[in-house]
Parts: structure tokens; sequence; C-alpha cells
């Protein structure tokens, strides 16, 4: 092939992609934002634009009950994941990676609620916190009238209920990640370790774990991504109310809700948007500085 055709090779290949993440990513992206600077209701055509500035954004801050208790719910899943379900997932990831007798049931099974959707992960834990039928109530005894424990609906209890219900499933993705991470880790590396005496904890701390350091990126990542865009399992639940409010379920509620303020969600979708592309920019730009420097 010439080199005009290998350019031009190129080019599709990079191409395509680029234009289908140009017009279903950030276009949109480009249209919410501009929205946000109105008070459109979804009904007319650009007539019915009223150029309203920061006025939404002014309103989301100093007027709505539910945004601020939302922003702290969001950076509270994000730090429950962050510190809970990232190192339990790489544990479970190290304990399989020893290629246990039986293990490939085990990865099946905690990799089983990846693949289900998080509406079916709110109604399967939904029936799990049911107060007096549920299995937690149950087995701890709580589920009678007079020691009944409403996990979803005491809002004390409800947003690390439905934390536990999200961790659940994320653990087996940060596992699986980890896992192929470990597999790619060669032996030798650890072999020298282990003929150095370093126990088996400090050959991982000290050797394993630096290798795993495109794979800890690529693992924030993913999980600030699925902790502030969380969404489906409060909504199944009660419809993001009475404790549960999240950014993503203001969106909902304000363009899809009887109200039909597109220009209000608009603004809250493009406050959450900034609140989670902005950080993780700054965090791959500052890894991939350390890595070169």
């Amino acid at each position: 092939m010439s080199r005009a055709g290998q350019r031009g090779t190129i080019a599709l290949i990079v191409g395509i992609p680029l234009a289908i993440q140009v017009a279903l990513v950030w276009l949109p992206a480009a249209a919410t934002a501009g929205l946000s600077l109105t008070d459109w209701n979804g009904v007319g055509g650009l007539d019915a634009l009223h150029f309203v500035g920061l006025d939404n954004y002014r309103q989301l801050a100093t007027i709505d009950p539910a945004f601020w208790p939302a922003l702290l719910h969001n950076l509270v899943w994000l730090i429950a994941f962050l510190v809970v379900a990232m190192p339990l997932g790489m544990l479970l990831a190290v304990l399989l990676d020893r290629e246990l007798r039986g293990g490939w049931f085990y990865e099946s099974a905690i990799y089983l609620p990846v693949v289900l959707s998080m509406a079916v992960i709110g109604l399967i834990w939904e029936l799990q916190y049911r107060p007096e039928d549920g299995l937690i109530n149950g087995l701890l005894g709580t589920n009678r009238q007079e020691n009944l424990i409403d996990w979803l609906g005491d809002r004390s209890l409800n947003l690390g209920a439905v934390i536990v219900a999200a961790a659940w499933r994320h653990v087996g993705y940060v596992m699986l990640l980890y896992l192929a991470g470990l597999k790619g880790v060669d032996r030798v590396l650890r072999e020298a370790a282990e003929i150095d005496g370093a126990s088996e904890a400090q050959a991982f701390r000290r050797v394993v774990f630096p290798v795993l350091h495109p794979v800890n990126v690529v693992v924030v990542v993913v999980t600030a991504i699925e902790a502030l865009r969380a969404f489906d399992i409060v909504y199944v639940i009660n419809h993001g109310l009475n404790g549960l409010e999240l950014l993503a379920v203001i969106v909902v509620n304000n363009i899809l809700g009887g109200a039909s303020r597109i220009g209000y969600g608009s603004a809250a979708a493009t406050l959450l948007l900034l609140f989670t592309a902005v950080p993780i920019a700054l965090f791959i730009r500052r890894v991939m500085g350390r890595d070169r420097g």
C-alpha cells in the first residue's frame, strides 16, 4: 500500500470514531450548555428561546433545596467507591489470581452483577431491604414492629443502603479490571522479589502494584464516572426523593418531569458534566505528566 493509501486508512480509522463521538457526545453537550442559558420549556422553536444568562445556575445554587444535598450525596458516593469498592475489588482480584480451585466459578459469581443494569440491581436490593419481609431484616431479626428498620425510608440510612447496593455491582467490575492487569504482570518480577526475601505483601506493594499503574488510572476514572453519573438505582427505588437526591435525578426531574424546565435541567446537566470531566482530565494530565517526567 502506498503512503497516501496508508494515510487515508489511518484517517478513516481515526476520523470515523471521532466524527461519531463529536456528533453523539460533544455536539449534544454543547447544545445542552447553550440551553442552560435560556428558560426554554421544550415548546416552540428558536423564537421560544429566551436568554437568561446564568440565572438558572444562580437558582440552582441559591434557591433549589435539592442541589447542595445532591452534590454532597454524589461526593459521598464517590468517596465510598474509592475507599471501599475499589480496594475490595483489588483484594478479590489478588485472591483469584492465585489460580484457586474453582476460581472460574468465583469470578463468574462476583462479576455477574456487572452484566445486570442498575435498574435491575435496584429492584433486587429493594426486595432485600423491605422492612417486614426483606432478607436483611429477617437475618438481623429487625422485621417486627417494635424494632423495624426501614432501610430505604429512613433518611439517615437510605443513602448508605443504596451505595452498598451500587458498590455490590461495581466491585465485580473493578475485580475484572485488576484481574486482567495481574495476568499481565511478569512472573519473573514476583520470583525475583521472593528470592530477595520479600514477603507476599511486600512483593505486591513494591513490585506488582507499581506495574499496575495504568490499570489504577483506568479504575479511578471509571469509578469517578460511575459515582458521579449515578441515577438508575435511586430512581427505581424512590425517584431520588427523601434523602436520595443526586445531580442526575435533578436533571431528569426537570427535563422529563411535569414542569419541563429544559433550560434549568440543562444547567444541572452542564454542572454534572463539569464536575465529572474537569477533575478526571486534571487527574489524567497530572498522572501522564508524572510518567513523562
